[in-house]
């Protein structure tokens, strides 16, 4: 369905609509003057004497016809400035998502749409997004169902990001520094943290919380420095509350335009590549989420 454009932004179709899916990726590819490039996986089963349901070319009509709805309702989103192309695919969803935004020329990130959904079927979407986000080293972006775009005509918004240690943050500091430059919005840096249990004494903990978040909020600005972003007329502030992480950054996704957080950097193979703060963040926040891997160059 023609040849998509470089550097596009990719939206991964599911079985539901995709329409808040859709909406930011025009919004970004607007923004960032590229365009929109839609993959759908229909799951191919193995088919055999045994496999009487439904035949292969039933599944990739209906495949192929999902596509098409997709692919009219970006293109009208998008009107005639921005490219919208679209692949279909069979196979195992994460397995033929991953070789398509490879084979891709630099994919700018990979766009999901998040649902609510009953336990069962969240486990499903959940294993969906981690497999990805095991495999992926582009951003992934979980927009929530009923997220709209913002009017053209609106005010500058504010993007806010989750930064764990300073020095292993680089990854998330240049991906929200450079959304809040595109979008013209005001960046808010959270970083949040605890005291140990010893601290019983409130005088004692206060003075110490004190100390805490003064140094984290310096190290946090140190690193920005370091890495030479450019800064210039951009409003930074850095939050550094004594409050659980996930808990913060979902109260913060109400009035942010993005939340930008890294993935979780396990130690061994198998672990989960989303950890729980941003599984939390993921399930809970009213605004789009981008994932970042750690250990994406800058």
């Amino acid at each position: 369905m023609s040849q998509p454009t470089p550097h596009p932004v990719v939206v991964a179709l599911g079985e539901q609509p995709a329409d808040a899916a859709l909406a930011f990726a025009v919004d970004e590819a607007r923004r960032r003057g590229c365009g929109v490039h839609l993959l759908h996986v229909v799951h191919a089963l193995p088919q055999g004497p045994e496999m009487v349901l439904v035949q292969s070319v039933d599944v990739e009509a209906i495949g192929r016809r999902s596509l098409r709805e997709a692919l009219d309702l970006c293109r009208g989103m998008a009107g005639e400035t921005i490219p919208v192309t679209g692949r279909l695919l069979l196979g195992t969803v994460v397995h033929e998502l991953v070789d398509a935004v490879a084979d891709l020329e630099a994919a700018r990130m990979v766009v999901l749409q998040h649902r609510d959904l009953s336990r069962v079927r969240r486990l499903v979407s959940r294993s969906t997004t981690s497999g990805l986000a095991a495999r992926l080293h582009v951003p992934l972006v979980s927009v929530p169902t009923g997220w709209v775009a913002p009017p053209d005509d609106a005010a500058p918004g504010l993007v806010t990001a989750g930064v764990d240690v300073p020095h292993r943050s680089d990854a998330v500091l240049r991906a929200a520094v450079d959304a809040a430059r595109a979008r013209g919005a005001r960046l808010e840096l959270v970083h949040s943290w605890s005291l140990p249990g010893l601290h019983d004494d409130p005088s004692l903990a206060r003075v110490h919380g004190e100390s805490i978040a003064v140094q984290e909020a310096e190290e946090i600005r140190d690193r920005l420095v370091e890495l030479g972003l450019d800064l210039d007329g951009l409003e930074v502030e850095v939050r550094t509350p004594q409050s659980p992480a996930a808990e913060r950054l979902v109260e913060a996704s109400e009035a942010s335009s993005l939340l930008v957080v890294g993935k979780h950097d396990p130690m061994v193979p198998l672990g989960s590549h989303v950890g729980p703060v941003a599984g939390a963040v993921l399930r809970e926040a009213q605004c789009p989420v981008m994932l970042v891997d750690p250990h994406r160059p800058g």
